[in-house]
This record gives C-alpha cells, structure tokens and sequence, in this order.
C-alpha cells in the first residue's frame, strides 16, 4: 500500500455525494430490522435469512460495492487526474492495490458492520445466522470491489455495467435460471454464510467448495487485470 494514495483515495471518497449514499443503505438495513424485530413473533428465522439475504447481502452490498469500487479509480480517469497520480514513480499494481484496499475496507465498514447490527438485532446469536451473513459480506465484498474496481479501469460506463451484473444477471437472471447462480457473487457469499452458519441455518444454491475457490479467483483476477489495464493506460497518455 502507499500511504499518500489510500489518504487522497479516500478523501475523495467520502468528501463527494457518494459519501451520503454509503450511509443511506446501511441505514435503511438497520430501521428496517429495527421495525421487523420489533414485530416479529416466532418466525425470527426466516425473518432474518430473508432480510439479511435479500436486503444485505443480495442489495447493501452490490450497491456499495459498486459505489465503492468505482468511486476509487473511474471518477479519476473520467475527469483526468488520474494523469497526475500515474506521473508519480509508483508501480501501477501498487496504485491498484491500495485503492482496493481502501474500497474493500469502506465496503465492510459501511455494510458488514450493519449487517452484523441488524442481525443481532433480528435474532441475536441464535443459530449463528449474524455471523454467518457478516463473513459473507466480508468476503463477497471483497469480490465486489475488486470486480467493479476492475470496470472503473476498463469502460467509462463502469456503473452502468456493474448494475447490469448486479441487477439483471444476480437478481433477474438467477432468479429463474439455476446455472447462473454459479457465476453469482451472490451466490457464492451466500455458500459461505451457510457453511459458517451451519445446521442448514442458511440456505445455498451453491457449494463451499466450489464457492471459496471462485471468490479467490474473481479477486485476484480482477486485481492483476485492473493493473494491467491501468499500465496501459499510461502508455496511452505518454504517446
């Protein structure tokens, strides 16, 4: 990581509008937990898989993860400061690791920590459901990041694709389409919550052991392809 970069990266990121909307989400996942714990009777469990599966993890955290993970590097390159950072003798993978740094550790801050809140909230520690959504938001929004990371470095529609992915191929699509679950983020964080949760607490279309591999590959990938990107880009501007 460079210190100065993770600083600028995330002051430019909680000084703009989007700062507002990190809160927004989160905030909606914990009233509505709030209101639902308080009108729930005997059915906590499902209550709670369903809010922490379809408002948490299948929405909190793709909103910010794409928020996120454009808002480090795709603002830049679309207003052309980025020319300013890639004049600096700074590797490129390094500029790109520490902008997903700091897009994965905004991620958890503004919805594992929510989560893990609306979780306790809904059914305490029973059944290890709080813990098991947390981790997968963990982990999912790892995958988030760097994913849509990658999009801020590859198209200037960044946005527009990250919600197609999210909205039309993890909602729509693998809503009716079974297969499509296996290339769900989703999906694969939802895998990892049951296996945390164990008992068949938490229900998952797609196995830990194929999940766990996926989510590393999806990381990483995107990680090294976002540097690369990036280095061409440099070569572009100096010619």
């Amino acid at each position: 990581m460079n210190p100065t970069v993770a600083r600028l990266t995330l002051r430019g990121l909680l000084g703009r509008r989007r700062g507002l909307l990190l809160l927004v989400v989160p905030a909606l996942l914990l009233v509505i937990s709030a209101v639902a714990s308080g009108t729930a009777s005997g059915n906590e469990h499902d209550l709670t898989v369903k809010i922490l599966g379809q408002l948490g993890l299948g929405t909190l955290v793709p909103i910010l993860g794409l928020v996120v993970g454009t808002g480090v590097i795709a603002t830049e390159i679309d207003d052309g400061s980025i020319v300013y950072l890639l004049a600096k003798p700074l590797p490129r993978w390094k500029i790109v690791t520490t902008k997903l740094v700091v897009a994965i550790g905004t991620t958890w801050v503004f919805a594992a920590v929510p989560t893990l809140l609306s979780g306790l909230l809904l059914i305490g520690t029973r059944d290890g459901i709080a813990l098991g959504y947390t981790v997968a938001v963990l982990v999912a929004g790892a995958a988030y990041s760097a994913l849509f990371l990658l999009l801020g470095v590859v198209t200037r529609h960044a946005v527009v694709a990250g919600l197609g992915y999210a909205l039309i191929w993890e909602s729509l699509i693998g809503n009716f389409v079974s297969g499509a679950r296996t290339l769900s983020v989703q999906q694969w964080g939802r895998s990892v919550a049951e296996a945390v949760a164990g008992d068949a607490a938490i229900g998952a279309d797609v196995s830990f052991g194929v999940a766990v591999p996926l989510l590393l590959v999806v990381t990483v990938a995107a990680t090294v392809l976002a540097s690369v990107k990036l280095a061409g880009l440099t070569l572009a501007a100096e010619e």
